[in-house]
């Protein structure tokens, strides 16, 4: 690309809006979790909240052509997920009062810095623009190109208030989404036009109260989703974590409501009674441990059953038999959907 036809910004000035990180305002960085947390964490889950994933940047603009120069952390390293989606930006763009897919960055899996070109030869009429952040690699500076004289507005607000907090394991991350915007927190965050924090650490959500206490201090918060099954580790271990974070959310968060999501089932569990043993025991725990919590007076907590999500192809979902293809992603968001409406709705 020829350099003297672009005008680049920094998206972390005013009139771009960056969405999905919760400490930007106050540290500038593109991080899921502060800088210094004021709570120990696991260094697993500290090195993962530098990955990017459910980060936003939004937009309007009347360029009819769109770029991004990227400094990631690291190049692309999985072998089980596109570089695409690990390390790339994807597009989307307002079309008829919706944001539709429009570009996905291309960029070799052996880089960390790379200067894409999204689209050209587009419309010039004012429209809104969202590009969605990696999911599993770091940002440490990303610059957005567009065409010289064109102009820039901020974007118009989320609908509702409050944001949606998902804290959870690799799936809710987005392994093995092809680009970002197929991440389920991304797709839930276009239909119900609400800010999403995606809170997923891959192989580390496992439910330490010192997560529960971070969560906590977010403020604003329409609901807190609770995905972090898969890494329970054991139904015994589960069954100890999941009744503490609720407890020490609910000392700070006494009224936010929040949702308890068991697990989709994987591909092993028609072939292993083991498996499908543990997985019965832990989605027992939850449905009883909710029902309890209401019964004491807590209204607004809620249980869906993650088997429910995959209802259709639910063996062909999966990259390993764990991880969702985008079509996995997207039966999820298909049945999270009308659950996280009937709760704002009473909220």
């Amino acid at each position: 690309m020829d350099s003297t036809d672009w005008v680049w910004f920094s998206p972390l000035q005013p009139p771009f809006a960056v969405a999905g990180f919760p400490w930007l305002q106050t540290e500038g960085k593109y991080r899921r979790l502060p800088v210094n947390p004021p709570y120990a964490v696991p260094a697993a889950v500290d090195a993962l909240a530098n990955h990017t994933a459910g980060g936003q940047i939004r937009f309007v603009t009347d360029s009819s052509r769109l770029a991004v120069r990227v400094r990631l952390a690291g190049p692309a390293n999985m072998y089980h997920m596109a570089a695409t989606g690990q390390c790339g930006f994807d597009c989307y763009e307002e079309w008829e009062d919706k944001l539709i897919y429009r570009a996905t960055t291309q960029l070799s899996p052996a880089v960390s810095e790379y200067e894409a070109l999204l689209f050209e030869n587009g419309s010039t009429a004012p429209r809104q623009i969202v590009l969605n952040f990696p999911l599993y690699q770091g940002v440490e500076e990303v610059s957005v190109g567009l065409e010289t004289g064109a102009s820039v507005w901020a974007p118009p607000a989320y609908e509702g208030q409050g944001r949606i907090v998902v804290y959870g394991t690799s799936i809710t991350q987005g392994a093995c989404a092809s680009r970002p915007g197929m991440c389920y927190t991304n797709l839930l965050s276009r239909r119900l036009n609400r800010e999403f924090i995606n809170l997923g650490f891959s192989g580390s959500g496992k439910g330490e109260p010192e997560l529960s206490r971070i969560i906590a201090t977010i403020p604003d918060v329409a609901c807190l989703v609770l995905d972090y099954e898969a890494n329970s580790v054991t139904p015994e271990l589960y069954a100890q974590t999941l009744p503490e974070f609720i407890r020490i959310y609910r000392e700070a968060r006494p009224e936010t409501p929040v949702l308890v999501l068991s697990r989709i089932p994987f591909a092993r569990q028609k072939f292993d009674e083991e498996a499908r043993r543990q997985q019965e025991t832990r989605k027992k725990m939850q449905i009883e441990l909710v029902r309890s919590l209401r019964a004491a007076g807590d209204h607004n907590i809620y249980f869906h059953d993650g088997e429910k999500l995959l209802l259709h192809h639910g063996q062909e979902c999966f990259v390993d038999g764990i991880h969702p293809t985008d079509l996995g992603f997207m039966q999820m968001a298909d049945g999270l959907e009308p659950v996280l409406r009937t709760i704002l709705k009473k909220s």
